[in-house]
């Protein structure tokens, strides 16, 4: 009772919370979107378009902040770290989007998992990021929670993929 339900760009249905961090906690977050809001991992529906799914909505954020990361980092990693950053970023909501466009489900489950593949390349190669001094502490921490998140969405629509019934 009383909940207000919001639409943005990134979020299907969104809901306010509290149960969230500062409303800076997503980096260079989009004017569209507001603030103190959670995408909740355990509700996962499988939807007309990947463009309505809450996991690909996310993984589009979670790139978007990336690009916003690796703006700041030095010249010399344009062709380096930034740019491998930036494709394995890309590469999470791609997956997601080419494998929803297969003619089996099979597909599509290997297409999340090389989602979640290229989600542990791209924090790996942030804590390369912060060993070398080019994020914060801060900044690796609220991209490992986003990833978390991320992760278990994939999870979650794997597992109702293979058993659609579960």
């Amino acid at each position: 009772l009383g909940l207000l339900w919001f639409r943005s760009p990134f979020t299907a249905w969104i809901r306010p919370s509290s149960r969230i961090m500062d409303p800076s906690f997503v980096l260079g977050e989009p004017k569209t979107t507001f603030p103190n809001v959670i995408i909740d991992p355990e509700v996962v529906i499988i939807a007309d378009s990947f463009q309505n799914l809450d996991v690909y909505k996310l993984s589009m954020q979670f790139a978007y902040d990336v690009y916003q990361i690796v703006s700041s980092f030095p010249d010399f990693e344009k062709f380096g770290l930034s740019s491998q950053l930036r494709r394995a970023s890309v590469s999470v909501p791609s997956n997601i989007a080419e494998g929803s466009g297969r003619q089996h489900q099979k597909e599509f489950v290997q297409f999340l998992f090389l989602s979640k593949g290229s989600l542990r390349e791209v924090m790996t190669q942030l804590e390369l990021s912060k060993m070398l001094g080019y994020i914060s502490e801060e900044t690796f921490i609220q991209m490992q929670g986003q990833a978390d998140r991320l992760h278990k969405m994939l999870n979650r629509l794997i597992a109702r993929l293979k058993n659609p019934g579960g």
